[in-house]
């Protein structure tokens, strides 16, 4: 658990949104952008992975986080990678769990660039013959 004076730094990504989650003891807020949200869908599946006693040890943190960028699915999906981060260095028993869930790894996905020629990344003008 985290003394008073302590806290955890981590960062988040998922295509271009990227989260700053600082994880600090608390009465159990959570904090997004400064406007105290609920858990998030990806959020709530990664915690109810973890352990009754590893939920529990959860109630007396705070979470504050920092999200830019992207759209709404990929900030959620970055904040949810920050966290897993952060659960991590708070505990390495956390890390088996969140790797089976797959939060520990980045999603590298993103959209591809548009090539000169064609009219998107891969799509090309109508052909004719004649």
């Amino acid at each position: 658990m985290l003394s008073d004076s302590t806290f955890i730094q981590t960062n988040g990504s998922r295509k271009t949104a990227t989260a700053e989650v600082l994880l600090k003891s608390g009465s159990g807020l959570f904090v997004v952008n400064g406007v105290e949200k609920t858990l998030s869908i990806d959020l709530q599946e990664l915690v109810l992975q973890l352990t009754e006693e590893q939920k529990a040890a959860l109630g007396g943190l705070d979470f504050v986080i920092k999200v830019r960028g992207g759209g709404v699915v990929s900030q959620a999906q970055a904040i949810s990678h920050g966290v897993a981060r952060a659960f991590c260095l708070l505990d390495a028993a956390y890390r088996p769990v969140l790797k089976r869930g797959g939060y520990l790894t980045r999603d590298a996905r993103a959209k591809e660039r548009r090539k000169y020629g064609l009219k998107k990344a891969r799509k090309a003008p109508q052909y004719s013959k004649r």
